[in-house]
């Protein structure tokens, strides 16, 4: 996530991508699976509709942006030229970088499932939500309950602006927008949406997911972190992922480096134990801190799927005691 933007934007400009969202997306949509992603280049296979004349207010398409960069990874088209710059530069060093977006999404999706099925989780805190995309988090939460209740935070115009156009919730239950950023964990525990959404003295699924990792060291990582797992109730959950380095040789760290400094957007890869200590004193489901692809993987799963080098994130699920 980047920083915080201001709020005023251009109500001709977000009628327009309201608009359009509707009449080109539709309500219900399906599991991201390898299939409906294209994997060739993204420079010359993804069809990009948005540009800098069209950028709602408070936006400076000259900069890339995680959520934007991302979504150009999973093949959309929400994107501005900075953002598509910023995903090549980083796919030059990392050239699987896209199975990394595809699997790290998975991986949310059956942790979403897991703790609705298995641990009855009906709320539901993502921070760094992006674009949406097939199988978003309260999707997958009230098809399982209808009454589960999710708060979404970015803050990106573009994000919020499909995010409240295209996350509706099930009349049972509530889903809810706030603008904000990680690094303002107090801003938003504070949000009265927040509150008006979820009931913190109820446990929380706490999603993390490909976020952290924008997180600097100079941005106090674990402490902002830290402020928001103090504020859940016992029996709450913590999801993260988190970029690693962990399966690459010097030469290709030295490489996924450079492309990282180049594309624009301060990030920090971490090792399986640095990820591990945002779940100090909590307790990590099995198999602990790992491969996304490890972590209650799908049997399905076919003989092509990405090595764990290929993807390199680690991911974990851990319980508030």
């Amino acid at each position: 996530m980047g920083k915080g933007l201001p709020r005023r934007r251009d109500r001709r400009v977000r009628r327009s991508w309201l608009e359009k969202s509707r009449r080109s997306t539709p309500k219900r949509v399906n599991p991201v699976t390898s299939g409906t992603i294209d994997h060739a280049s993204t420079r010359s296979k993804t069809r990009c509709t948005v540009s800098a004349e069209r950028a709602p207010r408070g936006i400076d398409p000259s900069k890339p942006h995680p959520a934007r960069r991302y979504n150009y990874w999973l093949g959309g088209k929400d994107n501005f030229q900075a953002d598509r710059v910023s995903g090549e530069a980083v796919a030059s060093g990392f050239p699987t970088i896209r199975h990394a977006a595809i699997e790290n999404r998975r991986f949310m999706q059956r942790a979403v499932r897991y703790l609705a099925e298995e641990e009855g989780i009906r709320q539901f805190l993502d921070v760094g939500t992006g674009l949406p995309s097939a199988g978003n988090v309260h999707e997958i939460a009230q098809e399982i309950d209808p009454a589960s209740r999710i708060v979404y935070v970015d803050n990106d115009p573009i994000v919020l602006v499909h995010a409240r156009a295209l996350l509706t919730s099930s009349p049972e239950g509530a889903t809810a927008y706030l603008d904000s950023d990680l690094r303002e964990p107090r801003r938003i525990l504070a949000d009265p949406a927040l509150h008006k959404t979820l009931d913190l003295t109820e446990p929380v699924a706490l999603m993390l997911v490909a976020i952290t990792h924008f997180l600097t060291d100079e941005d106090d990582a674990y402490g902002t972190v830290r402020t928001l797992v103090d504020a859940l109730a016992p029996g709450s959950f913590v999801v993260i992922t988190n970029a690693t380095q962990d399966h690459l040789t010097p030469e290709e760290r030295a490489a996924v480096d450079e492309a990282n400094q180049r594309s624009g957007i301060p990030f920090r890869n971490r090792s399986a134990d640095e990820v591990a200590r945002f779940f100090d004193g909590l307790d990590l489901l099995a198999p602990g801190v790992g491969s996304v692809i490890d972590w209650r993987p799908d049997p399905a799963r076919d003989d092509h799927a990405p090595t764990v080098k290929q993807v390199s994130m680690h991911g974990a699920v851990a319980r508030v005691p």
